[in-house]
């Protein structure tokens, strides 16, 4: 039959097919860049060579202490060496990676290791305390290997042996193998779950592969990058950076913790030249101290995201010597999976356009297969003429699995043949996506919609203030008007009637806000600004 000549006596076999897997890159890292530092966590550094024995000495090791294909290995750690091996010795063992949020409180921490079915915790003697309380409500308790960071703050031992001994246990020459399957879990990502209990997003090899290689392409990193760990890598499995700084040969460089001073310093010492992070990372540097400031040479690339950042925090960072990407996706998306993908003709825009255009979403990934703003009703797309709302969808490789013993969620999310995020935007002529809100975020006053984004933009844009969240508070002419929580810069003040009018003579009218609330804005750990705690502090205002 005409059409089936290719599919004759062309069979797929080892000898030109396999799997897609991030495993494949620290493989070819050791082989291509034995001798080159793969990881620098204080004194400590391991070159690629090391890196790779390591983490076939932890696979060995959990093979021999009955870890097998489909369990789950969670990890409790900041960004340390052992969190980053753990993104190829757990799943070298056909085993799921779970990173905890080390931020979490003991009951949720708990809930995850039960609903994960966690079989090995590696846990960090610092959080000992939280993650001693969330062992206590487990009715099945996991092998614990304590990790003695040599910069943790104390902590008691809870497990059975210590990380270092436990990979001195195991076999540096550990047999592994690719999965048969690319679609085979990876990994294990819980939402945050700020209403109800997490959710956790199943990862595929596929998807982490897919998009490890597309933060290369898309942020054209070149080989051999220098990367400051500022995005917790148990967020979204650091957005596959860890397995991209493979595929690139590059170095790592561990940060315990992040404040403004730890960054600039890394930047001096190390020559870092990338880093990812929330908007309140960038607020750590644009308000540094002089004594925290260090001089350098080279521009240092910067990829944000989480909450869209505001035009005004992009040209700061920039005048400060960082040139800026913005991108934008989900815990369900791998990370990120949209770009404001850069036009040369865009240089000559003037600074403050500059930083308007950047601060769009933009493009989808090089590896997303599709991105559309859609009537969530009807699934058709919203005229692209930047002002049409609908609900930003996504479909492709790198949208997740699905989420764990959650078959009705994953199918309500998945409907139609897209992802439904739940985020509201607009497409512009150009196809560049911006974000105006979540869809429960929309402040709808007297009948009209106001985007909190737009509101918070320029609030962002007022010299005394460094942070901004607008939530809706109920109003009985109304129906809702915008209620903005501010935070200022230290030494400024405002007065609340101040900050109406700056709003008003920038905005319409009626999108000013109406109450202004100052103080600091409660936080997840990725820098998110947590507005369902706001919503319920507006609701108790007089």
């Amino acid at each position: 039959m005409q059409g089936e000549i290719f599919e004759t006596d062309l069979p797929k076999t080892p000898a030109n097919y396999a799997a897609l897997s991030p495993l494949s890159f620290i493989a070819r890292a050791a082989l291509v860049y034995p001798q080159h530092p793969a990881v620098v966590h204080g004194a400590l550094r391991y070159t690629w060579a090391e890196c790779y024995v390591r983490c076939r000495r932890l696979a060995s090791a959990l093979v021999a202490h009955g870890v097998r294909p489909g369990d789950t290995v969670a990890v409790m750690a900041p960004n340390i060496p052992a969190m980053y091996e753990a993104h190829f010795a757990v799943p070298m063992t056909g085993a799921v990676l779970n990173t905890l949020n080390v931020r979490l409180d003991a009951a949720s921490i708990g809930f995850i290791l039960r609903h994960g079915e966690a079989k090995v915790l590696l846990t960090d003697r610092e959080f000992s305390p939280i993650v001693k309380d969330a062992l206590k409500t487990l009715e099945s308790r996991p092998l614990v290997i304590d990790i003695d960071d040599p910069q943790a703050q104390g902590g008691e031992r809870l497990g059975e042996v210590d990380y270092e001994t436990f990979l001195a246990g195991g076999d540096a020459d550990f047999a592994w193998s690719l999965p048969e399957d690319e679609w085979t879990a990876i990994s294990l990502n819980y939402t945050s779950g700020t209403t109800g209990d997490p959710k956790g997003v199943v990862y595929h090899h596929r998807g982490a592969y897919l998009n490890a290689l597309s933060n290369a392409v898309g942020w054209n990193m070149g080989h051999h990058p220098v990367y400051l760990w500022t995005l917790p890598m148990f967020h979204c499995n650091g957005w596959c950076f860890p397995w991209t700084l493979a595929a690139l040969g590059g170095t790592s460089v561990c940060a315990r913790r992040v404040d403004a001073g730890a960054i600039f310093a890394a930047i001096e010492r190390y020559g870092v030249t990338h880093f990812c992070g929330a908007p309140i990372v960038l607020n750590f540097i644009i308000n540094a101290t002089e004594e925290e400031r260090r001089p350098f040479s080279h521009t240092v690339e910067v990829m944000t995201a989480a909450a869209p950042p505001p035009a005004a925090v992009l040209k700061a960072m920039e005048d400060n010597g960082f040139h800026m990407t913005h991108v934008y996706g989900l815990t369900e998306t791998y990370g990120p999976a949209v770009m404001c993908a850069w036009k040369p003709e865009w240089d000559a825009l003037p600074a403050e356009e500059r930083a308007r255009v950047k601060s769009r979403q933009g493009v989808p990934y090089h590896v997303l297969q599709d991105l559309q703003v859609m009537n969530p009703e009807t699934l058709e797309p919203v005229p692209p003429d930047g002002e049409t709302m609908g609900e930003v969808m996504f479909r492709g490789n790198i949208v997740m699995k699905g989420y764990l013993k959650n078959p009705q969620t994953t199918t309500k999310s998945l409907a139609g043949g897209w992802f439904h995020s739940g985020d509201l935007g607009v497409m512009h002529a150009d196809g560049y996506l911006q974000l105006r809100d979540r869809s429960k975020d929309i402040i709808i006053s007297g009948g009209e919609n106001i985007s909190s984004i737009e509101v918070e933009d320029v609030l962002f844009s007022h010299p005394a203030i460094l942070e901004a969240a607008v939530v809706a508070r109920a109003d009985e002419k109304w129906g809702e008007t915008p209620c903005a929580f501010v935070t200022l810069k230290k030494g400024q003040q405002l007065s609340e009637q101040a900050v109406i009018d700056f709003c008003r003579e920038r905005l319409a009218r009626f999108k000013a806000p109406k109450t202004v609330v100052f103080g600091e804005l409660p936080k997840t750990s990725t820098g998110k600004v947590q507005k369902f705690k706001l919503r319920e502090r507006a609701d108790k205002l007089p």
